[in-house]
């Protein structure tokens, strides 16, 4: 018998962002272990985690339009840069478990 860890979102700590073409930063919760990354808009962005503010790129972690993905965080990172050539709507979420 398998169990799967479901993903326990902070409540609350929802962001949605507008990623463009400039990279931007915002401050995400330190001590969960994941963020939940939902791409609800029509193009392709980028997104960085890490414990201080960096420029995304396209040589970061895709988010393609259309799609979500949860992906572990160190406790310690407390910031999300993100970046969209054609311009995006980003859902940003932290939690714990989910991975």
């Amino acid at each position: 018998m398998s169990f799967i860890n479901q993903f326990r979102p902070r409540y609350g700590s929802n962001q949605v962002l507008s990623p463009a073409i400039s990279s931007a930063s915002v401050t995400i919760a330190k001590d969960d272990t994941a963020v939940r990354l939902v791409n609800s808009g029509a193009n392709l962005c980028y997104v960085r985690i890490g414990s201080a503010a960096a420029s995304a790129s396209s040589t970061d972690l895709p988010i393609p339009a259309g799609t979500q993905i949860i992906v572990r965080k160190s406790v310690d990172d407390t910031v999300l840069s993100h970046i969209s050539a054609a311009g995006t709507t980003l859902h940003v979420q932290t939690g714990r478990d989910g991975i």
